[in-house]
């Protein structure tokens, strides 16, 4: 018998998993390890006050585990103010699976991902997210009922995609509402970071409505097929923050509004579909807040996916859908406002809304 001998010293120096920065009084974190498919994953359940958790899984070739603890903890939280401020009866929850999805992303892992999923008894309900895609959630779906955002042609709401580029676009009609007493985007110069599913479709409700866009990716080929497509430029510069631009819309990961970016930033107003755009919440609120930059809080403006597959919980139509999404025009520009009159950071007023919602639902309100 081999024993092996483990220096707890050292272990003292990593940061335990409740000491984590992003932990957030989480109610449970599941790892999830299969050594004949290769899966490595976590599923983050943050809270369940307004109904079980429902998040995304996301699939990313981190550079580190504990990077991607960081993620599950920082998005499932996320989702659970998302849901809250949207009003949805739901909690929030993520999953993230280690690899590579071109190239490690295999039918027998994404089941065995499934099974684990299975395991928690609806507590956690998945979807799709980056690496993601719709006949991944059909396949998921084969092991276990605890999924959605699945294929139409399987009775499901189909990719939330567009869906979600439609929210970020009201959202980002709401801002400019706000800051240039218009909601038209016609002629405003706009960034779009990121053209995967949702920044392409962002890209064509902006192109339509004649916005100047530019889109960065760190995908050149994507990046051509776009700007053919809808007519865009690419951005060929070094530096995107320091552009002059009207709006910058985050649409990749999050964490790009930090103390590099925000002394560059020359746009007049935030809004995109990244979640967790804001590296630190408190700090980096109140200094685009000092700077005189509106942000459309992410959590609430690239809700549009969760309506979407909600749907597939509560049998709403297409209608339903888009009218939940409309209205997160109204819901950003009470936001902003609200923010205004208290004094307080966007974020501060949307996140103090969510919260007071799901206080209201534990104490029986």
């Amino acid at each position: 018998m081999i024993t092996e001998v483990v220096n707890t010293k050292e272990l003292k120096k990593v940061d335990p998993v409740f000491g984590q920065i992003s932990f957030d009084e989480h109610e449970q974190i599941v790892f999830c390890n299969d050594k004949d498919t290769g899966l490595k994953a976590i599923i983050g359940i943050h809270n369940t006050v307004m109904g079980p958790a429902l998040g995304g899984t996301r699939m990313w070739d981190y550079n580190s585990e504990w990077d991607a603890l960081n993620d599950v903890l920082r998005l499932s939280r996320g989702m659970t103010f998302k849901s809250a401020i949207t009003g949805l009866n739901l909690g929030g929850g993520k999953a993230v699976i280690i690899g590579d999805a071109k190239t490690q992303k295999t039918p027998e892992l994404m089941l065995k991902f499934g099974e684990f999923v299975h395991s928690l008894n609806g507590k956690y309900i998945t979807a799709e997210d980056v690496g993601m895609t719709t006949s991944d959630m059909d396949l998921v779906r084969t092991v276990t009922p605890h999924v959605t955002g699945i294929s139409e042609e399987k009775g499901g709401a189909g990719n939330p995609s567009p869906i979600t580029a439609y929210g970020v676009y009201m959202g980002m009609k709401a801002a400019a509402k706000y800051k240039f007493g218009s909601d038209t985007l016609d002629g405003k110069v706009v960034y779009v970071e990121g053209i995967g599913n949702v920044g392409e479709t962002l890209v064509k409700h902006l192109s339509e409505e004649g916005a100047k866009v530019y889109v960065a990716d760190l995908n050149q080929e994507r990046l051509e097929e776009v700007r053919d497509k809808y007519g865009v430029d690419i951005y060929g510069g070094n530096n995107l923050y320091a552009e002059d631009m009207d709006i910058y819309a985050p649409c990749a990961l999050g964490a790009t509004v930090n103390d590099e970016t925000i002394p560059q930033l020359k746009a007049k107003v935030i809004a995109g579909a990244a979640n967790n755009q804001l590296a630190s919440e408190l700090k980096h609120g109140k200094m685009l807040r000092d700077l005189g930059i509106v942000y459309a809080p992410d959590f609430l403006i690239n809700a549009g996916g969760i309506i979407n597959v909600y749907a597939e919980l509560e049998k709403y139509g297409k209608k339903e859908i888009i009218e939940k999404t409309e209205n997160i025009y109204n819901t950003t520009l009470e936001i902003l406002k609200n923010a205004e009159a208290n004094q307080v950071t966007t974020h501060q007023a949307a996140l103090s809304i969510a919260q007071s919602r799901i206080e209201a639902r534990k104490n029986g309100k």
